[in-house]
């Protein structure tokens, strides 16, 4: 899980620092344009590096600089316990004036204190160990070297970090887009659900027993639910279909397609409660999950989620909604503050903020400040 998250000079970021420590669950809370989203954005990132990307004109552009300070290296720091482990990872990246691409100024991995490996510009460091001899070498100084540097046999500490990066869950659905259609297997989820079926198909493929896990959060919020299938509709094709059934009523199946978009996010939070089980510890990051659900149904669903993520994982919610803010205590619930968009957002734990009086009419009112 992320224990710390450094981000600077990136969109309206600035000298932008995040603990959350060993929360299984947080939430951020925070007016329209206090940094929420970009902090997600920054995130993508590392989680596209982690999935392979190694040009970094593929990761950041000009247009990401803070107020186009192009001047100033954009610089990204994450901090993430894996099996007792510490992983520190540093990237920093800058566009010199005759650059029309961003190049590294300086990468590192650091696992329980001790170096993998750093860099400085195109110069690549490795230090020695046992029996190796450390060793220094160039590579082109606009690609990523976590994605290049081959890692002896001995050491995984490279491929764990790049393989947590790439599992990273980054949500933010648009249930009406969102369709039951695959032609693939997928463990990586678009961020907007677009290949939502491709994700079920992935993880039943490979995980069998995730079925029963979906299945079971599903007849909770969904008490008429008896089953769902993936039907063949082609080549390599198919598209899921939802059964329900109340005697004596009978049967009802609909395609995915047609459930409302409060159901839709409902399948959205079953299959990722069930992935983190069968190939987690994952960190997901879920942008405004309860936006399409009744506030009836809002903090069921929130609290399923901290559920599923106490005894592995790292789950970070956003949310306006009272129902959701008033599902976490102090402890683990962050408020980001921005005074303008001429100034950069600030973020603290809310129980340093020692609110006075109700937490939700402060915020509302726009009182709610760090």
């Amino acid at each position: 899980m992320i224990e710390r998250l450094y981000i600077h000079n990136f969109r309206c970021l600035e000298n932008f620092e995040f603990k959350p420590g060993d929360a299984p669950s947080v939430l951020l809370i925070g007016k329209n344009g206090s940094g929420k989203s970009t902090l997600a954005k920054a995130l993508n990132v590392l989680q596209r590096i982690g999935r392979g990307v190694t040009r970094t004109g593929e990761l950041v552009k000009s247009a990401d600089c803070t107020r186009g300070r192009k001047d100033v290296p954009i610089r990204f720091s994450i901090e993430v316990r894996l099996a007792e482990q510490l992983h520190a990872y540093t990237l920093a990246l800058e566009l010199p004036g005759r650059f029309k691409e961003f190049r590294v100024l300086e990468e590192s991995l650091h696992v329980d204190g001790q170096e993998i490996y750093t860099r400085q510009q195109a110069q690549v460091s490795l230090p020695s160990r046992g029996n190796r001899v450390g060793v220094q070498f160039n590579i082109d100084w606009h690609v990523i070297a976590l994605n290049v540097i081959q890692e002896p046999v001995s050491s995984r500490a490279m491929s764990t970090f790049r393989d947590w990066l790439a599992s990273m869950v980054l949500l933010a659905p648009v249930p009406s887009t969102m369709t039951g259609d695959s032609k693939d297997e997928s463990l990586q989820p678009l961020a907007d659900g677009g290949n939502f079926g491709d994700w079920m198909a992935g993880l039943l493929a490979q995980y069998p027993a995730a079925y029963n896990d979906i299945v079971n959060y599903l007849c909770v919020v969904l008490p008429d639910l008896y089953q769902f299938r993936n039907v063949p509709t082609g080549r390599d094709a198919k598209t899921l279909m939802v059964d329900f059934r109340t005697p004596p009523a009978g049967q009802l199946e609909l395609d995915f397609d047609l459930l409302s978009d409060g159901e839709k996010c409902f399948f959205v939070g079953a299959v990722l409660i069930a992935a983190n089980k069968a190939y987690g510890p994952l960190l997901v990051f879920w942008d405004e999950p309860d936006s399409h659900l009744s506030m009836a149904e809002v903090r069921h669903f929130t609290m399923a989620l901290r559920r599923a993520f106490t005894e592995g994982g790292q789950v970070i919610i956003t949310s306006h909604n009272a129902e959701t803010i008033r599902s976490f205590s102090d402890d683990n619930t962050w408020v980001l503050d921005r005074l303008s968009h001429l100034e950069p957002p600030s973020i603290r734990p809310l129980a340093d903020l020692r609110v006075q009086g109700d937490l939700i009419q402060k915020l509302l009112s726009g009182e709610l400040a760090s």
